[in-house]
């Protein structure tokens, strides 16, 4: 810029070159004629937003509910002695399967045995003063017919007769007594199960009450409950499913991993007014004895499955101020679609409305996706756990 004196025309002569080396690209488009502002030109590319994909499809969906449950057994006795005496004998071994009616404990019977023999003696006596009266009855009988004796003394044969039939009556009762208190001496499993340890060993003595030390705890296997307690809104649907074959009850015992499964079998009568919850007990097969008395477990109830239901990945869908909506793509493009969701299971969501069940929709990237952008596949997801 050249000298100028004049302090008015020096300022707009120094902007100008602080302009030119500020800009030069501006100036350098102006001299060659350049277009300013408008659309963009021909070598601009529109934006491509790489995303993840999973695909809409149409499976079964179980209705279910998680929660947490107690194995109990669906029979449990405690051997206890009914009679005193010395224990002669423990035939089983802690921990052993036992059937119904297998001796298990034999104590010393040799008094009530001697009672019983006794007892007998007496009834075989009764029986023959009997048999003795009755023929008095038929000698007196035919007497008093040829007016040889009295009626008196027929009649008084007949009442002989009769006492002794009530006092055999009488005797008989006294030994169905004493063998019913000897059988008490040979203690058996009124359940087939599994046993636990002997409280008592050969040789103790055996006393009665309920403060006394049982022979052991027999505790059915197989089958085998597991209980659970359920908010009472399910009351309705797990009353359908005590005859819905569709259903089912899968139990996983904590810290072990296997699975097992069974079926609903009873339900309490009557919803707890504390926790307003119902209790519920599934029955197991168990066979294997993967279930175990007083363990915990996993249940999962499945109530129903709806059949033919559309599914996605669950990161697929999202929740904006209008509901929830999915992307799905349509020639690379994605497209804003809003949806009704139900259940998640195996992180899948149920799409009530809104899909048909063929689409493949975005999983992740949605974050940069707007109706109508174009996208670029990067991967692909099942939703599988």
């Amino acid at each position: 810029c050249p000298m100028i004196r004049v302090r008015s025309v020096k300022i707009p002569c120094i902007l100008a070159l602080l302009t030119l080396l500020a800009s030069p690209h501006a100036v350098f488009a102006q001299q060659s004629g350049a277009p300013q502002g408008g659309a963009p030109s021909a070598g601009a590319t529109q934006r491509v937003v790489p995303v993840l994909l999973g695909t809409a499809k149409r499976e079964a969906v179980p209705v279910q509910f998680e929660t947490i449950g107690t194995v109990q057994p669906v029979a449990s006795v405690t051997l206890r002695p009914r009679v005193e005496g010395q224990i002669l004998e423990i035939l089983f071994a802690d921990g052993a399967l036992v059937k119904a009616g297998d001796v298990l404990v034999r104590l010393d019977s040799r008094g009530i045995d001697a009672q019983v023999r006794q007892a007998e003696a007496t009834v075989q006596r009764t029986t023959a003063q009997l048999e003795q009266a009755q023929r008095d009855v038929t000698r007196n009988e035919a007497l008093a017919a040829n007016e040889f004796a009295s009626k008196v003394n027929l009649e008084n044969a007949k009442t002989q007769v009769a006492a002794l039939n009530a006092q055999l009556t009488s005797d008989r009762a006294a030994l169905d007594n004493l063998r019913v208190t000897q059988s008490y001496y040979t203690i058996a499993s009124p359940i087939s199960g599994r046993a636990g340890v002997a409280g008592l060993k050969p040789g103790n003595i055996a006393k009665t009450g309920d403060g006394s030390v049982p022979f052991t705890v027999i505790n059915q296997i197989s089958p085998i409950y597991v209980a659970f307690s359920t908010p009472q809104r399910f009351l309705p649907d797990l009353k359908a499913a005590l005859g819905n074959a569709g259903s089912s009850v899968e139990a996983t015992i904590q810290g072990v991993g296997e699975t097992v499964k069974g079926k609903i079998a009873v339900i309490d009568n009557s919803v707890d007014t504390a926790s307003g919850t119902v209790m519920v007990r599934a029955i197991f097969d168990n066979e294997k004895e993967a279930l175990w008395p007083g363990a915990l477990c996993n249940v999962r109830v499945i109530l129903r499955v709806i059949n033919n239901a559309v599914t996605v990945p669950r990161e697929a869908v999202q929740t904006g101020p209008r509901g929830s909506f999915v992307f799905i793509i349509d020639k690379d493009v994605a497209k804003f679609k809003a949806v009704k969701t139900g259940r998640t299971f195996n992180n899948r969501t149920e799409i009530i409305e809104g899909l048909t069940g063929d689409e493949q929709v975005v999983t992740d990237g949605q974050i940069q996706l707007t109706d109508g952008v174009k996208i670029e596949p990067k991967g692909s997801s099942t939703g599988a756990p």
